[in-house]
């Protein structure tokens, strides 16, 4: 009796976080009326998984972050590399204000988009996560096998599940349009904060996207940091709330829509060194034409592309020089602009 009451338990809860994920078949539908035009895989068992935050305030909880207009943007884009072997992950940011190519995409309503050069993160709004893909693809050459969305209070979830993550403020923060009131120094971010901390912007520091985008991910690599050290992934107790979150705050393509992909894809990255889990942002700078907008910095951008399409290991250091960021030199590619799970918060 007790054998199968223990069973019991585990297969409901089991069939209960399974039913928590929503499945995105229309993003499957849409890339295979475009497969001939899309990017191949280059190295076996490698992936990459576009992590796309929705900044949609049509969801429960999300009206409070503004008006609910019926579109929504990508607040925040991640392409995520995982090493074939399970040795390195690459998180690349891709800035909402890049200026890019994004094909014409078809529409939830039937109606179908022009080709245009525009904001990255329009791609979304204009055609879903499959705009977004393509566009992506179009940008890099990378094949993009997964992907991932989660909104504003999926994210807080998530976060308040492994019991919030430590930071490392330099300056107190008092910010109204993103909800967030912060002293200086080390601190304990929960749902509600963290959330306005990844999304502040004009109170911080130099109020522009890229200084937002190296605070969300500094914030990753805390994270990551606290499932690795407090034994997440490995106590039943701690792991039933994350996964509980995370099931319940995701929408994935078919290829991640059960637990036992996901709980798969979180035990990869557990085991990955914290110092070659880095994080980057696509080299950047200031639009010629619009200075609040971004353009790519080459050859630097295509360096980048290169390294993640064939599987090989991107340097990151944290204080680089223009003049170096992703140089080829002899033979040897220099440090991007970056950090890794190893730094320190508050260095």
């Amino acid at each position: 009796m007790l054998v199968l009451s223990v069973a019991g338990a585990g297969w409901w809860f089991y069939e209960r976080l399974d039913g928590n994920i929503r499945t995105d078949t229309r993003t499957a539908d849409e890339l295979r009326k475009y497969e001939a035009e899309r990017p191949v895989s280059v190295v076996r068992d490698a992936q990459n998984i576009l992590l796309i935050g929705s900044d949609n305030r049509g969801g429960k909880g999300n009206g409070k972050y503004g008006q609910d207009t019926g579109t929504q943007r990508s607040d925040t884009t991640i392409l995520l590399h995982l090493q074939a072997g399970g040795k390195s992950a690459t998180a690349v940011s891709i800035p909402r204000d890049l200026m890019v190519d994004i094909p014409a995409c078809d529409q939830p309503d039937g109606k179908r988009t022009h080709a245009r050069f525009a904001q990255f993160n329009s791609a979304f709004e204009a055609g879903g996560a499959a705009c977004s893909i393509r566009t992506v693809e179009k940008l890099t050459g990378i094949r993009v096998d997964h992907h991932l969305i989660v909104d504003f209070s999926g994210f807080k979830r998530l976060v308040n599940a492994v019991g919030g993550v430590e930071m490392c403020l330099k300056e107190p923060v008092d910010d109204d349009d993103a909800h967030l009131k912060l002293p200086a120094g080390r601190q304990v971010l929960h749902g509600e904060q963290a959330l306005g901390y990844v999304r502040a912007r004009y109170s911080i520091g130099d109020g522009s996207d890229t200084e937002r985008i190296g605070r969300q991910q500094e914030f990753m690599g805390s994270l990551v940091k606290k499932m690795q050290s407090n034994g997440v992934l490995l106590n039943p107790a701690k792991l039933y709330p994350v996964l509980n979150a995370a099931t319940s705050s995701l929408t994935t393509d078919p290829g991640l829509d059960s637990l036992k992909d996901l709980y798969a894809l979180m035990r990869g990255v557990r085991d990955i060194p914290r110092e070659k889990i880095r994080f980057l942002t696509i080299p950047r700078q200031p639009y010629t034409y619009d200075k609040n907008r971004d353009e790519l910095v080459q050859p630097d951008a295509d360096r980048l592309f290169r390294q993640l399409r064939l599987d090989r290991p991107v340097p990151v250091a944290h204080a680089v020089t223009a003049s170096t960021d992703g140089d080829q030199k002899a033979g040897h590619l220099s440090p991007y602009r970056g950090t890794t799970a190893a730094r320190g918060i508050c260095e």
